[in-house]
C-alpha cells in the first residue's frame, strides 16, 4: 500500500554507480557464456509443468526467483510446492561467469536500473521464471500438518512451467475480493499459520515501511510503503523453504547458514523500558515478536519504538560449516536455523546452498566446487551486504536532498523516532557551551555533535537527523536547516 509520495526532480544517480564502483557491463567472455547458456537445451530433469505455479513478485521484476503452488493434503494439512530457479544449470562451474558472479556477490538496485548478478539473458530471459514458458528449478515439495508442523520434504531439479505473473497490489486486491488464483488460494489462511508458529517460536518481524524510488513524469517519486498482508504470507513461503534447508544442511554436517544472535536480555529490557516510556503495552510472558505484531507503524509513538526494536536486529552473518556444526546455528529473527537459498538469480550464495541440499537430499558427495566454496561465500556476502545497502541508503539520501533543497528555511509536522543517548559526563578539561542553541561539548577544540535524533516528516516522507531536546515518539514542528544534494545531507532544527 502506498502511504504517501511526492515527485522530486529529475536526479542523476551515476554518481552513485562511480561512488561505490559498480560494474557498468559484463566482462565479453562472461556474457558470451551467459548467452549460450541461454540458447542451450535444459538437462535432464524431472517434468513437473502439471504443477500450476504462478509467481508473486513487484509488478515491474523480471528477475523472477520463486513460482509457488499451494493445496491441501489428503489426509489434513497442506503442500507447498516451491519452484526456485535452477541458476547452477546455466553457470559453468570454474568459468568466467562464475567468476564475474563472485566478483559481484548480489544484484544491486538503484532507482534508475539495477546491476545484476547475471546478465540480463539470464536472470531476466532463460533463467527467469517467467509464464508460459518451460524453466529449469529446483523444487522443493514440503508437507505441513494441520497446525502447520513440517512433516516431510523433498527435493529435486525438474522442469516447470508458470501459469501467471502476479504482482503484490494485484494480489492483495485478489484476496480483499475472494478472488485469489486457485494455486495461491491457500496462502492466507497458511500464512497466518506460519505467522503464528513463527511468534511461537520467538520469531521477530519488523513491519517498518520502506523508502521507494520511483520513476514518475521525467523525474522521481518517493514513496514510503508499509507492506501488505500477502507480501507478508508470501514471506512465510521462503522461510519455510529456508528452515527445510536449514535442518537439512545440519543434519548432513555440511553448508552454509544465514545467522544471528539471538537479542541479549539486556538489550530486550531496554527495548521494555522504550516501551513503557513511548505507552506501548507490553503484557506478561510476551515475547518481543508478539509485542511488535500489535504494532501499527502509522502512530508516532509506534514508529519510535519499531526504531528502536530495529537495534536487536544486529549481527546477521553468514556461517559456513564442514564437520563440526556452529555453535550457534540460530538466526534470532526467525527463531530457527535458516539458510539463504530462494533468490538465487539475485544472491550468490543461494546457488551453492541449493547445490548442497540437493546432493544431501539425494544421499550424494556434494561436488566439490560447492562444498570448496563454502567457506569463501561468508566474506562475499557481508562486502556485498554493505554495498547493497550503501547504495539504497544512498539513494534515498540523494532524493531526500534533491526534493528538499528549495526548502531550507521552511517547518514540517514531524514524528520523532529516535533521540541521543544521554552522554556520559564531559572528561576533565571538556567545557560546555551554555550559549549554544543547544549543548554543546568540547574536547581538544573539536566541537561534538549536538544533540538530538531522527525524525520523520509527514509529507513529504522524509527521514532525517533533526538537532534540539526531542520527545521521544511525540509530534514536533521543525525547521529546515540543510539540504544539501552534493553532500546527500538533510538536517533539522527544532522549531
Amino acid at each position: 500500500m502506498v502511504i504517501r509520495r511526492v515527485v522530486a526532480p529529475r536526479i542523476d544517480f551515476s554518481a552513485l554507480r562511480r561512488e561505490l564502483e559498480l560494474p557498468t557491463r559484463f566482462p565479453v567472455a562472461a556474457q558470451r557464456e551467459a548467452d549460450e547458456a541461454a540458447t542451450a537445451p535444459p538437462g535432464a530433469a524431472a517434468d513437473r509443468t502439471d504443477i500450476p505455479f504462478v509467481t508473486i513478485d513487484p509488478a515491474s521484476s523480471r528477475d523472477l526467483d520463486q513460482a509457488m503452488s499451494l493445496t491441501r493434503r489428503p489426509g489434513g494439512g497442506y503442500r507447498v510446492h516451491y519452484a526456485i530457479a535452477d541458476v547452477a544449470a546455466h553457470v559453468r562451474p570454474g568459468g568466467e561467469l562464475e567468476a564475474e558472479t563472485w566478483r559481484r556477490g548480489q544484484t544491486i538496485y538503484l532507482p534508475d536500473g539495477n546491476i545484476p548478478l547475471h546478465p540480463p539473458t539470464l536472470s531476466e530471459g532463460a533463467a527467469s521464471l517467467l509464464p508460459d514458458v518451460d524453466r529449469a528449478a529446483v523444487v522443493w515439495t514440503i508437507d505441513l500438518a494441520a497446525d502447520g508442523e513440517t512433516v516431510a520434504v523433498g527435493l529435486e531439479r525438474a522442469r516447470v512451467r508458470s501459469r501467471a505473473k502476479l504482482d503484490y497490489v494485484g494480489v492483495q486486491a485478489d484476496a480483499d475480493a475472494g478472488r485469489l488464483a486457485e494455486p495461491i488460494a491457500l496462502l492466507p489462511e497458511l500464512g497466518k499459520l506460519l505467522i503464528a508458529r513463527g511468534l511461537d517460536r520467538g520469531a521477530i518481524n519488523l513491519p517498518l515501511p520502506e523508502q521507494d524510488i520511483e520513476p514518475e513524469d521525467g523525474g522521481w517519486r518517493l514513496v514510503l510503503r508499509a507492506p501488505v498482508p500477502m507480501e507478508d504470507y508470501n514471506a512465510q513461503i521462503s522461510l519455510l523453504t529456508g528452515m527445510a534447508a536449514g535442518d537439512l544442511m545440519l543434519a548432513g554436517g555440511v553448508g552454509l547458514l544465514r545467522t544471528m544472535p539471538t537479542p541479549k536480555p539486556e538489550a530486550v529490557a531496554r527495548l521494555r523500558t522504550a516501551a513503557g516510556v513511548l505507552g506501548i503495552d507490553w503484557p506478561d510472558g510476551a515475547s518481543v515478536g508478539q509485542v511488535l505484531a500489535t504494532i501499527d507503524p502509522a502512530q508516532p509513538r509506534a514508529a519510535a519504538f519499531l526504531d528502536h526494536a530495529a537495534e536487536l536486529m544486529r549481527g546477521a552473518g553468514y556461517t559456513a560449516f564442514d564437520g563440526d556444526l556452529p555453535a550457534d546455528p540460530r538466526h534470532g529473527a526467525v527463531g530457527a536455523a535458516y539458510a539463504h537459498v530462494t533468490a538465487p538469480l539475485r544472491r550468490l550464495a543461494d546457488r551453492y546452498v541449493t547445490e548442497v541440499c540437493l546432493a544431501l537430499h539425494a544421499g550424494t558427495a556434494v561436488p566439490d566446487w560447492a562444498r570448496t566454496a563454502l567457506p569463501q561465500l561468508p566474506g562475499v556476502m557481508s562486502g556485498t551486504d554493505r554495498v547493497a545497502s550503501a547504495a539504497t541508503r544512498a539513494a534515498v539520501e540523494l532524493t531526500e536532498a534533491v526534493l528538499l533543497e528549495d526548502r531550507v528555511g521552511e517547518t514540517f509536522e514531524a514524528g520523532v523516532l529516535d533521540v541521543d543517548r544521554v552522554p556520559a559526563p564531559p572528561a576533565t578539561g571538556a567545557t560546555t557551551d551554555a550559549a549554544a542553541p543547544a549543548p554543546v561539548v568540547r574536547q581538544s577544540g573539536k566541537p561534538a555533535r549536538r544533540p538530538g535524533g531522527t525524525v520523520a516528516l509527514d509529507e513529504p516522507p522524509v527521514r532525517a537527523r533533526c538537532e534540539g531536546d526531542l520527545p521521544l515518539g511525540e509530534r514536533v514542528r521543525v525547521r529546515l536547516v540543510t539540504a544539501d544534494p552534493v553532500a546527500r545531507k538533510v538536517l533539522f532544527a527544532l522549531d
